[in-house]
């Protein structure tokens, strides 16, 4: 299934970000795969926004540049979350199947 147009302008936004990031710090593109541990077409397809590379070899490079690992942050200041009691929260969420 192909993401949402959302999801691929983000990704491209964060691609062109960790390719300036590399630019700014003059490291080649050879350099900074391996300091990352990914192959050279892997950080290429970051930079070029590619939806199928897996999180934690993006969050890799990003802590390679070091930027650190920012995934941690993302949702933690959701309100609706915030709002909610956790001892109320079910453990599991399941889909409802239609009785026959």
């Amino acid at each position: 299934m192909r993401p949402s147009i959302a999801v691929e302008e983000s990704l491209a936004a964060l691609g062109h970000n960790i390719k300036m990031a590399r630019l700014k710090r003059r490291l080649p593109q050879a350099v900074l795969a391996e300091r990352s541990g990914v192959g050279l077409s892997t950080l290429a397809k970051i930079e070029r926004g590619d939806t199928g590379v897996a999180i934690g070899t993006v969050a890799a490079v990003l802590q390679a540049l070091g930027l650190g690992t920012p995934f941690a942050e993302i949702g933690a200041s959701d309100p609706l979350a915030q709002a909610l009691d956790p001892a109320v929260l079910p453990k599991r969420v399941r889909l409802k199947t239609p009785k026959l």
